[in-house]
């Protein structure tokens, strides 16, 4: 039942994704592609995103009363905003779900991994002996597809029995068709105002980071090494996905972990966001909530926390991204 409730929100959700770069894991190429977030209501969470953080929101669809908008990188992954429109909203079982655990608020519970190679990682977890639901598939009709000649525009599984603390799915895209209206508009949707580049981690929160850390290695994605997040007193695992990073945390000690776990149970309590600017995504994010911002070192480099916890129900950590072109910007 669980998988039908999530599979069923996950594929109303998906209107707008693209083909994303990935990187091999040891089992297949796999990586951290997206998550879904649901905010107070659609415009709020937009505005969160747009005004107070610097992202660019892309429009998506509308389907019976909850509609989703986007947050594009320039490396194909994103952020999904979801929000209910109107009050006789027609929710999916999966949607339901999500609501009687937020209470009408914002939050994260599923994310996804994509993998050029599906049917392989699909049959690798069940060799494993873990439990994969159907490939589902976009309808041939998918008004943002190239029609039922072509390939799907997206395919995915999820688990009948979910692996992990939070909600995991595998997911790939077709390539479409690139018109010369489709090369703009993407070029266009993956210029944010901060800098952002990539979703580069996701971060796990549950009561026991080892058990969500053993599953992975189940799924093939091994060598996972210990971390600490003294900002939000939790500790745990960073397990690679491609070049990116989910980090399965746990509470060490009081702090916003704890608190977190305590008010809203197993989920994804933040992500890791890379900017090309640090000092102008920090810039940015103290005049949206006119404050001043401490710069810290952490898992992924120089780094700064935005407090958006009251706002999204997730944190969101800016860092910097490795090279020549980066510029921290961060002197604290």
């Amino acid at each position: 039942m669980r998988s039908v409730i999530l599979l069923s929100a996950l594929i109303l959700s998906l209107c707008l994704g693209q083909p994303a770069a990935v990187a091999q894991s040891r089992h297949g190429p796999s990586e951290l592609d997206h998550i879904l977030l649901w905010g107070r209501d659609i415009d709020q969470v937009s505005a969160v995103m747009a005004v107070k953080l610097g992202f660019q929101v892309r429009p998506g669809r509308n389907p019976a009363g909850v509609a989703n908008r986007y947050v594009r990188m320039s490396d194909g992954s994103y952020l999904e905003l979801e929000g209910i429109t109107r009050p006789d909203a027609e929710m999916d079982p999966g949607m339901q779900a999500d609501q009687a655990v937020l209470h009408g608020g914002p939050g994260s519970r599923t994310f996804g991994l994509r993998s050029t190679d599906l049917d392989a990682m699909r049959a690798f977890v069940q060799q494993r002996g873990l439990q994969p639901t159907a490939v589902f598939s976009a309808s041939p009709n998918d008004p943002d597809g190239d029609g039922p000649s072509a390939p799907p525009r997206w395919r995915l599984f999820a688990f009948d029995r979910q692996p992990l603390s939070s909600n995991l799915f595998f997911i790939d895209y077709a390539a479409l068709g690139m018109t010369a209206m489709r090369v703009a508009d993407d070029r266009a949707a993956r210029e944010q105002p901060n800098t952002a580049r990539e979703l580069s981690a996701v971060w796990l929160l549950s009561s026991d980071a080892d058990a969500d850390r053993r599953q992975f290695e189940r799924m093939g994605f091994a060598g996972a090494r210990p971390v600490r997040m003294a900002q939000i007193a939790a500790h745990g695992y960073a397990v690679t996905a491609g070049r990116k990073r989910v980090l399965v945390l746990q509470p060490d000690g009081a702090g916003i972990a704890a608190d977190a776990l305590r008010k809203g149970g197993p989920q994804v309590l933040g992500v890791s966001v890379g900017v090309t600017d640090l000092g102008r995504a920090k810039r940015q994010l103290e005049r949206g909530y006119e404050k001043a911002l401490a710069g810290y070192r952490g898992v992924l480099g120089d780094s700064f926390l935005a407090p958006t916890q009251d706002d999204l129900g997730l944190l969101i950590e800016f860092h910097a991204m490795p090279g020549p072109a980066a510029s921290t910007g961060v002197r604290d």
